[in-house]
């Protein structure tokens, strides 16, 4: 359920602002939303996974306070991270 360390590497690669940027709120969202597709596929299999499912509340629910966060500081990075992620049409 976790992502790989290659998989986060490369997140991070696409998002970051500059070459030692981690924490930034476009990589925040980026590795949340990762995580959140990662754990719809495992629900997909495995429905009474209630403890998981909490998680996934808590990671949305981050993720949505970022993304106001993103949009109140910065719109132009927000639209740009929205649309690269594919998260609203």
């Amino acid at each position: 359920m976790a992502l790989f360390t290659y998989q986060k590497a490369q997140v991070v690669k696409q998002f970051q602002r500059t070459a030692m940027d981690t924490g930034s709120s476009e990589v925040q969202v980026a590795l949340l939303t990762a995580r959140i597709r990662d754990l719809t596929d495992h629900f997909k299999n495995h429905k009474k996974d209630v403890h998981s499912r909490m998680g996934l509340v808590k990671m949305v629910n981050r993720r949505k306070k970022l993304l106001n966060y993103l949009r109140k500081t910065d719109p132009v990075k927000y639209t740009k991270v929205i649309t690269d992620l594919e998260l609203r049409k």
